[in-house]
This record gives C-alpha cells, structure tokens and sequence, in this order.
C-alpha cells in the first residue's frame, strides 16, 4: 500500500487541480502542518500531569512536545503566569504524513459509535481542528501504563484558501466525515 504522500502526489492533486480549475500543481491545497494541543487545566495542582501527557504526546506523535506556559494570570482560575498548563507538538513533513495516516486508517476506525467526522471544524481560512476525548484510541498507547484519560486537539493546517477546497483534500485523503 503505497503511502499518503505518494497517493496526494498521484492522485489527489491531479483531480484537485481538475474540479478547482487550477493550473498548476503548486496551486492545489495541501496539508502544510499538523498541531497536537493538550490542554491541561488540573495541571496546576499536580505538576506530574503535564509530564504524563509530555509522554502520551510522544509517543503519540514520535516527536518531543513543548510545554506551553500561561501567558497572564488570571486570579478566578487561580492561574499564574508563566505556570505550565498544556503540551503541543507541531508535525510537518514525512511525521506529519505517518500521523495522518495512522489517525485516517488506524486511529479513528477505533472511535466507539462512530458515526463520521463533523463537518463543522473547519475556520473559514481552509484549516480544520478535531477534539478527541482520549488518547486510546491511538494504538500506540498502553492502557495499563496511563494514569487518565486525556482529550486532545488536533489541528490540520491546510494550504487551501477556503474550507471547500480544504474540505475536498481531506475527504480525498479518506477522512469520514458526516453528510450535511
């Protein structure tokens, strides 16, 4: 099975290119970027839960992620600036197309009751983000080994200038998501 990469290069440009009217190749979206985001709230109490989701991450992406830090303090949430309160990695080139398909083939066959993707993640400016509820369903993940479930964000920044064409690459590529 040839990869996602090659598949774009062989076959989703060439009909892109088609229904888009482009005339040439550089002109056809792609995906540029793909950011993993967890965002961790209880982190404030127990400073071990950002290196548990650092390790999730990981493993998840195979690439080491960034603690992201508060940047002003906000005294109702009892938040700190510069305290850390999240993780991301951001995944481009050969890891980002092995995420891609692992997420499109592997990882969300694994969704319980799934019944398709929403449509509805999508920013106007050809980019859409994805909510996952846990990290489990990434088989990389060993059940025995997480102290808790965490949900995560996964963003996929596209190089189409709006989310029609956006959302033409992604179903090309095989994302499953909902009639409208």
């Amino acid at each position: 099975m040839p990869n996602l990469k090659a598949k774009y290069r062989a076959e989703m440009a060439p009909v892109l290119m088609k229904e888009f009217d482009l005339s040439n190749l550089l002109e056809a979206p792609r995906i540029l970027k793909v950011v993993i985001n967890i965002g961790m709230g209880e982190a404030m109490d127990n400073a071990k839960m950002v290196d548990a989701a650092v390790g999730d991450l990981s493993i998840i992406s195979g690439q080491k992620p960034v603690v992201t830090k508060a940047r002003t303090s906000i005294a109702n949430f009892k938040l700190r600036e510069g305290r850390s309160i999240g993780t991301k990695v951001t995944l481009r080139s050969g890891r980002m197309w092995d995420f891609m398909d692992r997420l499109i083939n592997v990882a969300l066959p694994r969704l319980r009751d799934f019944r398709g993707l929403p449509p509805t993640g999508f920013d106007g400016r050809g980019n859409w983000t994805l909510g996952l509820r846990d990290q489990l369903i990434f088989p990389e993940i060993d059940y025995d080994k997480i102290d808790k479930q965490r949900g995560m964000e996964i963003t996929v920044v596209t190089s189409a200038p709006s989310d029609e064409q956006a959302r033409r690459l992604l179903t090309l590529m095989g994302m499953p998501f909902k009639a409208r």
